[in-house]
């Protein structure tokens, strides 16, 4: 396996997430998105537009470049988080990102349903 599938995967695996989870991201069934990821088909633009948006690198997906991180583009809480988990040990970083990737799953049928998102209140 290699080449859109492959990095499609990576990215999954690196966000932390199920076939099952980043399908329901992007609007699939998992058997949709075990497919995109063994190269069998490949994935629609409103599909990346969608996981792109819960953090996907879409960039890397199709050229296997990854975006550059510009860090103007974090806001001072952002930085602040950032800052504070580099300097955490490698398990402290580890639980923190478990942590963060499960609450995410938590969130997803929530949203999935239309509900508000919490930070619009």
């Amino acid at each position: 396996m290699s080449g859109i599938g492959s990095r499609l995967r990576q990215e999954r695996e690196r966000l932390g997430l199920s076939q099952k989870a980043f399908g329901e991201i992007g609007g699939v069934e998992p058997n949709a998105q075990g497919k995109y990821e063994s190269g069998e088909r490949a994935p629609k633009a409103d599909y990346l537009s969608r996981v792109a948006e819960r953090g996907a690198d879409v960039l890397y997906i199709l050229t296997g470049t990854p975006t550059p991180t510009l860090l103007d583009n974090l806001s001072q809480v952002e930085e602040k988080v950032l800052v504070s988990y580099r300097i955490l040990h490698k398990e402290d970083q580890d639980a923190i990102r478990r942590l963060t990737v499960s609450l995410a799953e938590l969130y997803l049928p929530i949203q999935a349903k239309g509900r508000q998102d919490p930070n619009d209140t």
